[in-house]
């Protein structure tokens, strides 16, 4: 019982805590799942994060319903996932009866605005974090770079470029050479 309530309070926290999605959650992931607990390695929680963004559903969810199953298989996800969306739920009650009448205000724009600018760092935290220990060796690299020229100057689906680096990985790690 003390592992379940151990998922569910920490992906509370993580779901309490964070703002911005699951990308602004990554950091806090990290250190819940990886640093405190110990319940996956760093690259373990990258692909449970990776396999998240493929999937149907919120991110957050997606990583914490992966990561509860892992440890404590169908009750383990439900406790992490009832963990990680509590918070939320609560939260989007309280403000759905508040944000109305004082949307409007100066002071609520400017504090959304600086929750903004405070996500897109965070972000920019997990994504460099995410880039040091994923992408390794000259081959990843250039994988990286081509995946992110392609999404920066064609209009194409996420979906596709992690299809076409799946069937990469898949391909080159069958021929014997690392991505």
């Amino acid at each position: 019982m003390s592992l379940y309530w151990s998922l569910y309070t920490a992906f509370f926290r993580i779901g309490l805590l964070t703002f911005g999605g699951g990308y602004a959650m990554l950091p806090m992931l990290q250190r819940e799942v990886v640093d405190r607990h110990g319940w996956a390695t760093e690259d373990a929680l990258l692909d449970c994060y990776a396999i998240a963004q493929c999937t149907p559903g919120v991110i957050a969810v997606n990583t914490a319903t992966f990561v509860g199953y892992k440890q404590k298989g169908v009750l383990g996800g439900l406790a992490a996932t009832l963990g990680v969306v509590t918070p939320s739920l609560l939260i989007i009650s309280l403000l759905a009866t508040v944000l109305g009448a004082v949307s409007e205000l100066p002071t609520v724009a400017h504090a959304f605005a600086g929750i903004r600018v405070a996500v897109a760092v965070l972000v920019l935290s997990s994504l460099i974090r995410l880039y040091r220990s994923g992408v390794k060796g000259a081959l990843a690299n250039g994988v990286f770079i081509a995946s992110l020229i392609v999404m920066i100057l064609f209009p194409v689906s996420p979906v596709w470029i992690v299809v076409i680096a799946v069937l990469l990985g898949i391909l080159l790690k069958g021929r014997g050479t690392a991505v």
